[in-house]
């Protein structure tokens, strides 16, 4: 299976760039996850979509000719198949009209998707970094005190002195405090780049009161929680763009020189997680009624990101897969303390990369 997709896009790294819109990607009418397959299929597909399926605005010709394959007579999906994407300014059912106009909201896993699992944060004030709707986007994923970098710079305007245009003429509102309890939630990487990275040093130095000076005591640090770390992602232009990845790489390395020490993160989300890839699984398992698969196939064009995340879950799988059978075989035979019932691991046993050959592959030797 991997050597024919492999054959499929060996055509992509060059593209055609004309009026061809995502939309038109997936023109067929596919139908919903619960009517994919009458059978018992034993895998599952996680597809990259930047510089897999599109690029930029522009289709990737040989991306069509290969999701046709995964279609049968009847346009029914022959196996269990998910979208994920380390696009986190945006909605999942935006991120579906991308694609299709026609594909199911639920297939489609965004950088940002496992934080509703985090329930214990749901109840915090938190932070939020990121451009588009981020407000909308954390009130879906279950937090419902949120305060976003703008809101953040208005009640705090002599926090941002970078840009003299928007130097305050009047008196200042009253400072606006978050609270006892505050996290910070990085979507994506910002449009200011100087304002998010001078407020979140305030907020982290002032322990959540950037109205007061720095904490020379150095308290413990919030919790961070950051989506998306790619360095480096393919648009229309000829060489990869700064992802959030850097982003975080300039927030980690001012922290580190003014405090000594290594930002911390709560969480890291998005492709090479362990837990966007877990949940991504759980996605699948949905589609196939709960019912466990044996082998999925990740399909990327990142080496540093796409690749590297489904090896290191195939690693996951593969100890965890193995922890399972010695347990089983140790009850089996009795040597146990206890004899419980074993049930049977839901996880996959497997996970296959694919790397197709169309984006900052020839960059990778460059840069590392």
């Amino acid at each position: 299976l991997s050597l024919r997709w492999r054959r499929l896009w060996s055509g992509g790294r060059r593209w055609s760039c004309c009026s061809v819109t995502p939309a038109r990607l997936f023109r067929l009418r596919v139908r919903r996850p619960e009517l994919y397959w009458g059978s018992d299929p034993s895998a599952g597909v996680i597809f990259d979509v930047d510089g897999v399926l599109v690029r930029g605005s522009a289709v990737i010709p040989a991306a069509r000719r290969a999701f046709r394959k995964l279609l049968d007579s009847n346009n029914n999906f022959l196996f269990p198949t998910v979208f994920v994407t380390n696009a986190g300014s945006c909605q999942r059912h935006h991120k579906a009209q991308q694609l299709s106009h026609l594909l199911d909201v639920q297939q489609v896993v965004l950088s940002h998707s496992p934080l509703q699992m985090m329930k214990s944060f749901h109840d915090k004030c938190v932070l939020v970094s990121g451009q588009g709707p981020v407000t909308h986007i954390a009130n879906t994923l279950g937090f419902q005190r949120v305060m976003t970098m703008e809101q953040l710079s208005e009640h705090h305007p002599l926090l941002d002195m970078v840009d003299h245009s928007r130097n305050p003429t009047l008196p200042v509102t009253p400072f606006l405090t978050f609270g006892v309890s505050i996290a910070i939630i990085l979507f994506g990487e910002p449009v200011r780049w100087e304002t998010n990275l001078q407020l979140l040093i305030d907020v982290l130095l002032t322990n959540g009161r950037p109205e007061c000076g720095y904490d020379t005591q150095l308290s413990p640090q919030l919790p961070v929680l950051a989506c998306n770390t790619d360095l480096l992602w393919m648009a229309e232009a000829p060489s990869p763009r700064f992802g959030h990845g850097m982003f975080l790489l300039c927030l980690e390395s001012v922290y580190r020189k003014l405090t000594g020490r290594e930002l911390e993160y709560k969480a890291l989300l998005g492709k090479p997680s362990l837990v966007t890839y877990q949940y991504a699984e759980q996605v699948l398992r949905q589609q196939n009624c709960n019912r466990r698969l044996n082998t999925i196939y990740a399909v990327g064009d990142n080496l540093m990101t796409d690749i590297y995340g489904a090896n290191l879950y195939n690693r996951y799988l593969g100890q965890r897969h193995a922890a399972v059978t010695t347990t089983t075989r140790v009850v089996a035979r009795g040597m146990g303390s206890e004899v419980m019932a074993e049930e049977e691991p839901m996880s996959a046993i497997q996970c296959h990369s694919i790397l197709v050959r169309t984006s900052p592959l020839r960059f990778t030797s460059f840069f590392f």
